[in-house]
């Protein structure tokens, strides 16, 4: 901060110094004919005479120019080499005597020592020295640290001249002389040192720091002295805040450069002169130049950087929008400009506070009045993601505080810390920032008189004076006089506050910037450009400044927006916050007393802030391609912002542009920089040029133009063949930094683009040398973008996608759009892609590119149905064709089969129960894969199963292969009547193909005749052409979406330990899918196969099987509806089981109890909540050291009572179960290892390989260990986890031990209801086996084709069993687990389903088709996310699909904490899942719904209110499902199929038919988009009829609400809610009825004790029918076993729809009299609502209800 205040009076303090000797009257001078514009001035302290100049010795010849030296140098002066040496082939050094002449300011001196070397190829050192005494030399930290030597032949050579001693440095290619020193004399004394160098060009950038008006300097007789200065940037010669005496010379138009620094701290002055030459005078230290060459300027500045250390990587958030001001006057006034300008919703990042927030401006203190709530403002700015900076000023107070002592100054004394004065111990008191400035001159003594206050020669630096506005020049400092070290203070203090702020922010990176700067500060800060003004002048000068100090290696630069003293004009203020919005630090900051000029300030609708949120989104949203810039200024010394010469060398056009500027070499930035205009003069560089804002080509190129820019604009314009990082911008970069990421592609003449990304947490120190770090490049050649992570050793939290790339210059719209991971290629939808011919514009919408993840997007691929040959992904031409197959680069696939690939169709067996065909591979093609052996005649069996369903079974008929098995419930004679199915069958022979053709509509519904038909030992492809694009099922993996995507998506399939996400294999496989036909009928198809595998969609559409090993065996069922798919499907597997009526209710768990206690205050809180909660789990915590059938004595030792007393009470509970069984627990303490070693249960080794048991390591620990949880996983487990065994459940004996083991421990240690089992994949924290190797034949272990699963590269042992582990099924046959592994949570599911007693629970976690014969299903470990909302529907109306009706997600999520809203609306959703439990992991924040508040759990409450009273509905469709195969959780295109709107609807779904459930899913709503299908609904809530039919309509839903509509024509079965269902079971039912136009509906019931075994086989349950016509309601019993206890009344019936008010409403059953029913109606809404309860009717009873009119 600069203050503009008196600066006081001078003082002297005389002493005696040197005076300087009388000239030689007998030396002549001997001047030289050179042109005028080479003259080296003799008289540089002015005043020349013709007789001060011979006195000197030099010569005397005016002019009529008085810029031009009438006094120069004749060949009298300089120094003579008296030696020369090389002591090696890098080094030269030389003896120099100082030549007889006259001197111009005394204590020259005689020897020097002159010493080069050749450091690299690029650089010269040439440094001349005392011969005889030391000489202060700047102690620069890095280039002190440099050791570097050549390592290739010297770009440069160096000549030296002996009399007078010259040196000339020339480029050897061409050969050019850059740096010819024999045009002036050295000139060294004491405190006089002088060289001159004539230059190849005029072309001269740098030096520093002023205000230089234009960037290329003026060669026309400038001097530009260099000593840091607090003074002002007005436009004046004057120096400034910074030191820098070092250029750039640009030589010519083939880009050749070179760079000039003279490494000296000390005072000095830089002649240019139109020669061209430079002349550098300094007042002390040495001389010590490095000659820097380079090919292009920007090689020039990295060398640069290379010698004084690479820029560094500011964070990510310092490169946002800053607003400061100097005397906000309180901390109320700065948060009234905070809030007003958060209330504009810009981007605004950093909020300053300049010194008034001091006490009395002592720094590291702050005003306890008018700034008392300063400690907590940081974290105010904070909650809305901004940051907060204060000013430090270099020099401490002296005086003391009003409140307590000053510790700054005490602790400074006792470190004795303070420069002093010349004695070397008396503080120097002053005032001053870091130039180092004061505001009295020297010191408030004055300073002595002597010759470093008063030096022989003065260069021109302001005020002439050098201790003006600083401290006296002969002060002590550690590194020596502040004559010496003045220039260095700033870069002194930088080096202190970058150690500081290691100390206070440890890993973090700190954003330091400093007003005071010297070469090697942008190794550590940034710089702004002073205190400058608000007029039009300094917004220009500001161009030129910021231009230079990237050349001197500080690219994070910028000046003060809208100026820091003066009031700003508006238009001044918006045309500066254009500009500002590209300065790479951008930070609005002004001056005591002048007007605000925050942009809010001006008013929210001003031009100046709607400008300023347009250009700061731009610049968010440009923020990745900033930063990158940063990342590669870091690494390779380029700039950031750049000029236009750096990129356009050879066009001399761009040598002088000044008022123009490029952010790296891409974007170019063209600001209005003066008033009143709306037209700019601007230059056009020869390439091609989009405009930024609208994405169009412009004409002009290498020509100058009016640019139109009105006032709310600024010129941007980005390069063709740039390809930009974007991200979508925020109000700050906490926010942004969560948001998708996109490119922006700008193509080239060539149609070619490239760039590149870095990537890291934006915050922690060094992530580029420690590579933590992401890094992207982007290239773009032939309509194919490559996006190649060279460097991925960073994982983003945000779990971030490239959303969007917008391709500038596509001459025409794509047919198609490939994007290929390598993997998986996918082809967009016609939704993602817009094109606009008129802008030639290219848009790819709504992509999932996951950040460092390789893609490759190709827009000019050619739509192929061809099928992929190379699946594996790396194909190239010469691979695919090795393989027979044909290479097509903009096909997509690539590399796809010829058409006749395959099999060919032999003899052919016609039979009326099917077909059996002999096939045999078409010899004409190569094998495929080496590794796999091809089976070459096959045969083929295709069974008519029934009317809807049949089988085809492809096999090799010599050589038996492993077959699934597994029992399916198929017709037990195949149908024979050919009249009666209603599908055919054709054989295609060459390729071999079955058509299965829909007989009604004609239509194909499977076609195999395509080519790739594959059949080899380890894989087994098969494809089929789809009659739609609508397919659903395939699991288990993550879908984003229930419609499958058709581009080119595969998924694999292999069960395993894997928390859900996209394309990952999980914890089950059902290779099952529902396909829709153009005539809106449906079919399914099941391959029945246990192998690992893939299916490959795309958008033929088609789809591709791949698996490894077994047979293909299909099955397929032709409906015709959805619902009759899963029907037929499910009569197949088999039913899902009917789940215990309890085991609907609410569920809670969580992984990490500490102790029986927390569940015990878990259920006393739900109950005084009166949250209605039936379940309660434990997970593995409550078992001694994780082990199976054991108890935790000290933790959990209570358990067992409090089971007891909550099953007391009506509550359940359940226990989780692993199958993995500790081993290393002395013998006969563990009953569960030794009787199952005993009866030879677990998986073991083929016993040709070993009789060992194949050990994993899961949960249980070794006896006796403490674990020590802070150690790496993987350490954990080796040295905590004991070994454990895995029974084989294919076995009876298994099945049996396993059975008992459960039964001692419900009847010896706790009782249970249900079980959850888990693990079952089976998962396995060691891959393979306890030291990973596994036995046998390592291609079981990594096959031939590895499918795209979770670590695929670690094969298919990672985190289960090895491959070659055996098995033994029921009938004694031997199996590989290679084959059966998918089928290990199945085998485990029945054995435990037999052994829960009553009709228990089980959920099981890995799944096989027929797993819902027996158990439900949970989703997995899910994450606390919102898109897990979305995607848990997607995967219960799959699992419905599946046969397993009995599932839902953990609600709130498993991993990560959950959010209070997120969680709230997952309770709404959740309170719809069949299975129903809030569950979440260890070290996580409690999400119960206690445990958020009493809002949250009066919202729950009312939710499962709501689910408890519809339980009677909900049990009745377990009840269909379970009989007839139906479907509970139910897609909308099941009842509405020939409704093509709801083919596509997964944010809603069904319960049964009746309910639709409309879930808020997505943050902040509170209103959702909704379908109503055909018809009318009725609002659950209001009971309201909707009359909205077809459309998809609005719907409220605040926070408290989800919406449900029922269906017209329609009886739900319902129950008052209570606490648990042991009391709602015990309330008399209600019905729901809803009524359609006509007056009618239709319900039933099902009901039964709720957990009784088998009683819908043995008819022990009751099942009724209700229906409405004519106003009347009726029951109908079907069955009536229902036992006297479990009977229900009838209470309640409310029925809508009513249109007419009833007089009379009347019940009647069979043997009673009439009865008169009391009803209250509402003729608004039109409800009647009828109370039976009086009559305590039992329903078993047939009854009728009927209401009369008038």
């Amino acid at each position: 901060m600069v203050v503009l205040l008196a600066t006081g009076e001078p003082g002297t303090i005389k002493d005696d110094s040197g005076t300087t000797p009388e000239p030689d009257p007998d030396i002549v001078p001997e001047c030289p004919s050179i042109p005028d514009a080479e003259r080296v001035d003799c008289y540089p302290d002015g005043g020349a005479s013709q007789q001060k100049c011979l006195e000197r010795a030099c010569c005397w010849s005016p002019l009529n120019e008085t810029n031009v030296p009438w006094c120069f140098f004749s060949k009298n002066h300089g120094y003579s080499v008296v030696s020369e040496s090389k002591p090696d082939n890098t080094h030269i050094e030389a003896k120099l005597t100082r030549m007889d002449a006259p001197s111009l300011f005394g204590a020259d001196i005689k020897e020097l020592t002159f010493l080069a070397e050749m450091q690299t190829e690029n650089r010269l050192r040439l440094k001349i020295t005392d011969a005889n005494q030391a000489r202060f030399e700047v102690p620069h930290e890095h280039v002190q640290s440099l050791s570097d030597t050549p390592r290739g032949p010297l770009k440069y050579r160096l000549e030296l001249i002996q009399k007078p001693f010259g040196l000339k440095v020339w480029r050897t290619s061409p050969e050019k002389l850059l740096f010819d020193t024999t045009l002036g004399p050295l000139v060294f004394a004491d405190q006089y040192l002088q060289l001159s160098a004539k230059l190849p060009s005029h072309n001269i950038y740098g030096l520093g720091e002023h205000v230089h008006q234009t960037f290329r300097h003026d060669t026309n007789w400038k001097t530009w002295p260099i000593f840091t200065r607090d003074a002002f940037p007005n436009g004046g010669t004057h120096n400034l805040y910074g030191h820098y005496p070092y250029f750039t010379c640009l030589e010519d138009a083939s880009g050749h450069s070179f760079g000039v620094f003279l490494l000296n701290s000390n005072a000095m002055e830089v002649t240019i002169q139109p020669a061209p030459a430079v002349t550098f005078r300094t007042i002390g230290g040495v001389l010590d130049f490095y000659i820097l060459i380079g090919e292009t300027p920007e090689a020039v500045v990295d060398e640069f950087t290379k010698l004084i250390g690479r820029p560094f990587i500011p964070p990510y958030w310092s490169l946002g929008f800053q607003l400061s001001r100097w005397d906000y006057g309180s901390l109320a006034e700065v948060k009234k400009v905070v809030d007003r300008n958060r209330q504009a919703g810009y981007p605004y990042e950093v909020q300053y506070t300049d010194i008034d927030y001091m006490e009395n401006k002592k720094i590291f203190t702050y005003d306890m009045e008018k700034f008392a709530e300063l400690p907590q403002f940081a974290d105010y700015m904070h909650d809305a993601g901004q940051k907060y900076i204060i000013i430090l000023d270099p020099a401490v107070s002296t005086g003391r505080r009003i409140n307590g002592p000053y510790e700054a100054v005490d602790r400074g004394h006792a470190a004795k810390v303070w420069v002093t004065e010349s004695d070397g111990e008396t503080p120097l008191l002053g005032e001053d920032m870091n130039e180092v400035a004061n505001f009295v001159k020297g010191g408030i003594k004055g300073c002595a008189d002597n010759r470093l206050n008063y030096p022989p020669f003065t260069p021109r630096i302001l005020d002439e004076l050098m201790y003006s506005k600083t401290l006296c020049m002969d002060s002590k400092h550690k590194w020596g006089n502040h004559y010496d070290v003045h220039s260095l203070y700033g870069y002194s203090m930088v080096l202190a506050t970058d150690k500081a702020s290691k100390a206070v922010f440890g890993n973090s990176r700190s954003m330091v910037f400093s007003r005071s700067s010297f070469p090697g500060v942008g190794k550590y800060a940034g710089h702004w450009l002073g205190d400058n003004g608000a007029n039009w002048n300094d917004i220009k000068w500001a161009i030129p400044g910021m231009l230079e100090f990237n050349l001197f290696g500080i690219p994070y630069i910028g000046a003060d927006i809208c100026g820091f003293f003066d009031d700003s004009e508006e238009e001044l203020c918006t045309r500066w916050m254009q500009v500002g919005a590209f300065y790479p630090f951008s930070r609005n900051h002004n001056a005591q007393g002048y007007a605000d000029q925050d942009p809010a300030s001006y008013g929210l609708d001003s031009l100046v802030m709607n400008t300023s949120k347009h250009y700061l989104n731009i610049r968010y949203t440009l923020l990745p391609y900033l930063y990158t810039l940063f990342y590669k200024a870091h690494v390779n010394g380029e700039t950031v912002v750049r000029p236009l010469m750096h990129e356009f060398y050879s066009d001399s056009e761009t040598w002088a542009v000044h008022k123009q500027f490029m952010w790296g070499p891409h974007l170019l930035i063209t600001p209005a920089l003066d008033p009143g205009v709306t037209f700019v003069e601007a230059y056009i560089p020869d390439a091609m040029w989009y405009d930024f804002e609208r994405g169009v080509k412009i004409t002009d190129r290498k020509a100058k133009i009016s640019m139109s820019i009105p006032l709310d604009k600024i010129g941007l314009h980005l390069r063709g063949g740039a390809v930009l990082p974007v991200q979508r911008p925020d109000i700050t970069t906490t926010y942004s930094r969560s948001h998708p990421m996109g490119l922006i592609v700008a193509l080239d003449d060539n149609k070619a683009a490239s760039g590149e990304l870095f990537w890291d947490d934006g915050d922690s120190r060094d992530t580029v040398s420690s590579g933590v770090h992401i890094h992207y490049q982007f290239s773009v050649a032939n309509g194919t973008l490559s996006m190649q992570v060279t460097h991925n050793g960073y994982t983003d939290p945000n779990n971030l996608k490239f959303e969007n790339i917008t391709v500038w210059g596509v001459t025409k719209a794509p047919a198609l759009v490939l994007v290929t991971d390598g993997n998986s290629i996918i082809s967009l939808s016609e939704s993602q892609i817009q094109y606009d011919t008129h802008k030639q514009v290219l848009q790819l919408k709504n992509l999932e590119l996951h950040l460092g993840t390789n893609y490759t997007v190709n827009w000019e691929a050619k739509i192929t149905g061809n099928i992929d040959c190379y699946p594996e992904g790396g194909e190239d031409q010469a691979k695919c064709e090795a393989r027979g197959c044909i290479w097509e680069s903009l096909s997509m696939p690539q590399c796809y089969y010829a058409e006749n690939h395959g099999y060919i169709a032999g003899s052919k067996n016609v039979k009326p129960d099917g077909i059996t065909v002999e096939i045999t591979r078409n010899a004409d093609f190569p094998s495929q894969r080496s590794r796999s052996r091809d089976i070459s005649k096959l045969q083929v069996e295709i069974t008519y199963l029934s009317g809807r369903s049949l089988r085809w079974k492809i096999y090799d008929p010599d050589n038996a292969r492993y077959e699934v098995p597994i029992h399916l419930d198929l017709p037990a004679t195949p149908e024979t009547d050919e009249a009666k199915r209603d599908y055919t069958v054709q054989i295609n022979e060459k390729p071999f193909g079955i058509q299965v053709i829909r007989k009604e509509t004609n239509e194909v519904i499977w076609d195999s005749a395509v080519p790739g038909f594959t059949f080899s030992d380890q894989l087994l492809q098969i494809s089929t052409l789809l009659p739609s694009e609508y397919v659903y099922g395939f699991g288990e993996t993550e879908h984003p979406s229930y419609k499958h995507d058709l581009n080119f998506h595969k998924y694999g399939l292999f069960a395993k330990d894997q928390p859900p996400g996209y394309k990952l294999n999980s914890y089950g496989i059902h290779p099952f899918y529902m396909g829709l036909e153009k005539s809106k009928k449906a079919h399914g198809v099941l391959l029945l196969n246990s192998n690992a595998m893939d299916v490959t969609f795309q958008p033929t559409p088609a789809l591709t099987y791949r698996t490894i090993g077994g047979i293909l065996d299909f099955y397929m069922v032709v409906g015709p509806t959805p619902e009759e798919v899963v029907q037929q499907y499910t009569e197949m597997i088999g039913r899902p089981v009917l789940p215990a009526y309890w085991s609907l209710g609410f569920q809670l768990c969580r992984y990490g109890y500490a102790n029986d206690s927390e569940i015990t205050d878990l259920y006393r809180d739900m109950k005084a909540a009166k949250i209605p909660y039936d379940v309660q789990y434990a997970d593995i915590d409550y078992m001694e050291r994780q082990m199976d059938f054991t108890l935790d004595q000290v933790n959990f030792k209570g358990l067992p009572a409090l089971v007891d007393q909550m099953r007391a009470e009506g509550m359940r509970f359940i226990f989780i179960l692993d199958p993995a069984i500790a081993a290393n627990e002395t013998k006969g303490s563990y009953p569960a290892f030794d009787i199952g070693i005993e009866k030879d249960v677990f998986i073991k080794w083929p016993p040709e390989l070993s009789n060992d048991i194949v050990w994993g390591k899961v949960w249980p620990d070794y006896p006796n260990v403490t674990v020590d949880n802070s150690l790496d996983w993987d350490t954990q487990v080796e040295r905590f986890r004991a070994f454990v065994a895995f029974p084989d459940f294919f076995k009876s004996s298994a099945a049996e031990w396993w059975g008992e083991q459960i039964k001692d421990f419900y009847n010896k240690i706790m009782k249970f209801d249900g079980l959850w089992i888990d693990m079952n994949e089976p998962a396995s924290f060691v891959h393979g086996t306890v030291g990973e190797k596994c036995l046998g034949k390592p291609e079981l272990e990594d096959p031939p084709y590895m499918p795209p699963l979770e670590s695929m590269h670690r094969g298919l042992k990672h985190k289960t069993l090895c491959m070659n582990s055996e098995q033994i099924l029921p009938d004694g046959k031997r199996v590989k687990h290679y084959d059966v592994h998918n089928l290990y949570g199945w085998a485990h599911t029945k054995p435990t389903y037999d052994t829960t007693g009553k009709r228990g629970v089980v959920i099981t976690r890995s799944t096989y088709p027929s797993s819902g014969r027996w158990a439900g299903h949970w989703l997995g470990d899910n994450y606390s996310g919102w898109n897990q909302l979305l995607r848990s529907i997607v995967g219960m109306m799959e699992f419905s699909i599946f046969g397993i009706s009995y599932t839902g997600a953990d609600i709130c999520g498993f991993f990560d904490p959950a959010q209070y809203e997120m969680c709230l609306r997952w309770m709404q959703l959740g309170a719809f899942y069949p299975f129903s439990r809030n569950h979440n992991t260890i070290n996580m924040p409690r999400q119960d719904p206690v445990a958020w508040g009493p809002e949250f759990a009066a919202v729950s409450r009312d939710v499962m209110n709501i689910r408890y009273t519809l339980l009677p509905y909900l049990y009745t469709l377990m009840y269909e499902a379970h009989v007839h195969g139906s479907t509970v959780v139910r897609p909308l295109l099941h009842e509405f199929v020939t409704d093509e709107k709801t083919w596509d609807i997964d944010r809603q779904f069904l319960w049964g038919p009746a309910l639709l459930i409309t879930p808020a899913l997505d943050p902040n709503v509170t209103v959702v988009r909704g379908y109503l299908p055909y018809g009318f609904w009725y609002d659950y809530h209001t009971e309201k009829a909707i009359r909205v039919s077809g459309e998809f309509v609005d719907m409220e839903t605040p926070l408290e609400k989800i919406n449900l509509h029922v269906r017209p024509g329609y009886i739900l079965p319902c129950q008052k809610a209570e606490i648990n269902t042991h009391y709602s079971r015990q309330n008399p039912l209600d019905l729901i009825v809803a009524l359609n136009d006509g007056g009618v509906a239709q319900g039933s019931l099902f009901w039964d004790d709720g957990e009784g075994i088998d009683t819908v086989q043995n008819g022990k349950y009751l099942l009724t029918s209700f229906s409405v016509f004519e106003r009347k309601l009726t029951s109908e019993v079907s069955v009536n076993g229902l036992a006297e206890a479990d009977r229900l009344t009838l209470g309640v019936v409310r029925v809508w729809g009513v249109t007419t008010k009833p007089t009379k409403v009347t019940m009647k059953v069979n043997g009673k009299p009439d009865t008169d029913l009391g009803f209250v109606y509402n003729s608004e809404i039109q409800w009647l609502r009828i109370n039976a309860t009086s009559q305590s009717h039992t329903i078993e009873t047939p009854f009728s209800i009927t209401w009369t009119t008038a």
